[in-house]
């Protein structure tokens, strides 16, 4: 079973910035402030119930995040361009050193847009559009 410790720093970085970045990148896509606490609290809760509940250590050591890689000042389309890539290198690690993890990855991913994505009135057509985007990254199941 995978760890953190069988990653280097920079890869974990862009394991975690994967994560972190699909949550924002769905918050992002429906841009309305009042939503953006609302999607924050749920994209935290999310990791938190993961820390605790995962079943994979490795995703219990992701979710044990405590930056997201990004700034107040990102825009959007860097936003996007840096969690899709970071969501592709990411898989990639993951078939190199841990291929068994690379599921668990993927829902934790997943289960970050989707948990962005309903936390305010439902899901909404650019957040739908933007969790195919996530889908699309990390490639097939």
């Amino acid at each position: 079973m995978a760890t953190k410790a069988d990653f280097s720093e920079t890869e974990w970085e862009t394991i975690q910035k994967g994560v972190t970045g699909a949550g924002m990148m769905v918050s992002l896509s429906d841009r309305d402030f009042t939503d953006s606490f609302g999607e924050a609290k749920a994209l935290s809760k999310y990791l938190v119930g993961q820390r605790t509940e995962s079943p994979s250590t490795l995703v219990r050591d992701i979710a044990a995040v405590h930056g997201t890689g990004f700034g107040f000042g990102t825009s959007p389309d860097k936003l996007e361009g840096e969690t899709l890539a970071a969501l592709r290198d990411s898989i990639e690690l993951l078939a190199q050193k841990a291929p068994d993890e690379r599921d668990a990855y993927r829902q934790l991913v997943l289960g970050v847009s989707n948990h962005v994505a309903e936390a305010k009135g439902g899901v909404k057509e650019n957040e739908t559009t933007a969790i195919a985007k996530i889908t699309e990254a990390l490639g097939p199941a």
